[in-house]
């Protein structure tokens, strides 16, 4: 029997009314599994207290952790009001806090970073698992530590989760939910690690491959995916439809929404991803599928915290070997690149993490001359075939004010590509906004 794979957001587990708003979308009668996030905040918090353990700050961590322990009682109070549920909860929750204030007295390290920041999925699940019970709903709750894994390149071992799902969920209770953790897993060292912030979607993504689901839903705050940002613009629309390779571009450029790797472990098999709203279920939503609609720019999308590198030869740019000890100076600092552009005398690149960014200077400036901007932003537009759209050279004269430092075009017939100042991000998305989705003729 296929079953259908159902992820909630930190939001939407972020207070006892959303809890409400998620039982009441889970209780079909439909068996299912539901990947929880930590409650809104939560994961925010423990890496402040992760940060100031490493800072040497045990005084300000054990005061934070004391400030969370009470705000999860105060929720319980509100979401559990069966005496039992309510004090088997908090004996659970009372002996995590009591593992956070034990961890502010220990060596700082990464797998101590890592299992403080696991501790949220745990929380929210262990709630919400017992409020489901005291609802009477059949609800089982499925430990992603004991088949969640990835591989030594930090990838998910699909094999290994598949199998271990299913020796997890064969030895369960029957229920009508299952509930697990996403974000938390172990690493091939059996340690516990994560899949990075937004994780949980591609937890949902990895199950839904892992057991062949029907379909996997992202649930959230918003209406699906929107076709610029909404923070920035106003009178933003959802997209009802977008194709794998429209929501790869989108998440990865930027679209704050879905995990970059979301989609990749359920394109295979074609198995479809939508977008919901938690607080309005009812709406449509956005459907990623194998299905393409029509052609021309669908979303706008910004990532932010860009760095340009211009490496200029001492002598040819294309001389034999030049561009192969550029990129291998950025694959020994595990540093990937996101746009680049060539002439006969220099190429420039992006990063999006600078933090061997020093490291990678000091060795081109043996082969170039360097020149770098910090502070960009990618401004990405997306669409099925925008390459070869009619309108799509109308776009670049919007933006003749605004100074754009690199174009990506070609590279992917869904994807044009914009390099510009962090400072110019928001006049960019409002003016693309308002030429390709509004209308506005120039």
């Amino acid at each position: 029997m296929k079953m259908k794979v159902l992820k909630f957001g930190g939001t939407s587990v972020g207070s006892v009314e959303n809890i409400s708003h998620v039982k009441n979308i889970i209780n079909d009668g439909e068996k299912k599994v539901v990947v929880l996030s930590a409650m809104s905040g939560t994961t925010n918090q423990l890496v402040s207290i992760s940060q100031d353990i490493a800072d040497n700050r045990p005084n300000d961590a054990i005061e934070k952790i004391n400030k969370l322990h009470e705000a999860y009682f105060s929720t319980i109070d509100n979401l559990l009001t069966n005496k039992s549920f309510n004090e088997d909860v908090k004996t659970y929750v009372s002996n995590i806090f009591n593992l956070l204030v034990e961890s502010t007295y220990k060596a700082f390290s990464e797998t101590l970073e890592n299992l403080i920041v696991a501790q949220g999925e745990l929380l929210s699940t262990y709630m919400v698992n017992s409020y489901l019970k005291q609802e009477n709903i059949s609800s089982t709750l499925l430990p992603a530590l004991s088949f969640m894994r990835i591989d030594a390149f930090k990838e998910p071992n699909l094999e290994y989760i598949s199998r271990h799902f299913k020796s997890v969920f064969d030895k369960a209770e029957d229920s009508q939910i299952y509930i697990t953790q996403g974000f938390i897993c172990l690493d091939d060292n059996d340690e516990i690690s994560n899949l990075q912030r937004g994780g949980s979607d591609y937890t949902a993504t990895i199950i839904g491959a892992a057991i062949k689901a029907e379909e996997v839903q992202i649930w959230t705050d918003i209406d699906g995916m929107h076709n610029n940002d909404p923070r920035y613009v106003e009178n933003t629309k959802p997209i009802s439809n977008l194709s794998f390779d429209e929501a790869a571009e989108l998440a990865y450029f930027g679209a704050k929404i879905l995990h970059p790797q979301t989609v990749t472990p359920v394109r295979a098999d074609g198995i479809p991803v939508r977008l919901k709203n938690t607080m309005n279920p009812e709406a449509y939503g956005t459907l990623i599928s194998n299905e393409t609609s029509q052609n021309g720019v669908k979303a706008i999308a910004a990532k932010d915290n860009i760095t340009a590198i211009k490496i200029k030869s001492a002598r040819m740019l294309l001389a034999h070997g030049f561009l192969k000890k550029v990129f291998e100076i950025f694959e020994a600092h595990k540093t990937s690149i996101d746009m680049i552009t060539t002439s006969e005398v220099a190429v420039s690149l992006t990063i999006d993490d600078d933090k061997n960014l020093d490291k990678i200077l000091l060795e081109l400036q043996k082969i170039a001359t360097i020149e770098v901007d910090k502070n960009q932003s990618i401004v990405c537009l997306v669409g099925h075939s925008i390459v070869n759209h009619q309108d799509t050279y109308k776009l670049f004269q919007i933006l003749r004010d605004v100074k754009i430092r690199m174009i990506s075009y070609g590279g992917s017939n869904n994807n044009i590509s914009l390099l510009i100042d962090t400072k110019h991000k928001i006049a960019t998305l409002q003016k693309l906004n308002n030429y390709l989705f509004e209308l506005v003729t120039l």
